[in-house]
């Protein structure tokens, strides 16, 4: 155990996270999410709600530069209650909302894909690694 580092921040988690460079990107998915025919580097979380990642992953990775977040967007352009709680857990507003198919269209080539154990749908970002200063 370490301190001062998040306890959702698992080890094998925290050494991609370091990995990343600038503008490099970290997929945050629901349980739903096609992690696994879609990444090269995923890691499974079951149990671990999508917002609850995302605020602990942001106590370590800064945000780049617009969009600093994507978004998959429902179909009806509705925002749910999952995706606020993921904005809220970011930080930023600075989001953009995607379709699901050009949400896995930019979720294939991410450095890393972390599939959650959350199951409210569309419940999955993109965050992109900014500058650690």
């Amino acid at each position: 155990m370490l301190s001062g580092i998040h306890p959702l921040l698992t080890g094998p988690l925290l050494a991609h996270l370091d990995a990343m460079g600038h503008s490099d990107a970290v997929v945050l998915a629901d349980a739903h999410f096609p992690a696994h025919r879609l990444g090269t580097r995923v890691l499974d979380l079951p149990g671990v709600a999508t917002p609850d990642l995302m605020a602990a992953i942001r106590t370590v990775v800064p945000l780049d530069d617009a969009p600093a977040m994507d978004l998959m967007a429902t179909p009806d352009g509705e925002q749910l209650p999952v995706q606020k709680e993921l904005i809220a857990a970011a930080g930023t507003s600075d989001v953009r909302f995607i379709d699901r198919f050009a949400f896995y269209d930019a979720a294939a080539p991410a450095y890393l894909i972390v599939r959650t154990g959350e199951t409210r749908v569309y419940g999955n970002a993109i965050l992109r690694k900014g500058v650690v200063t």
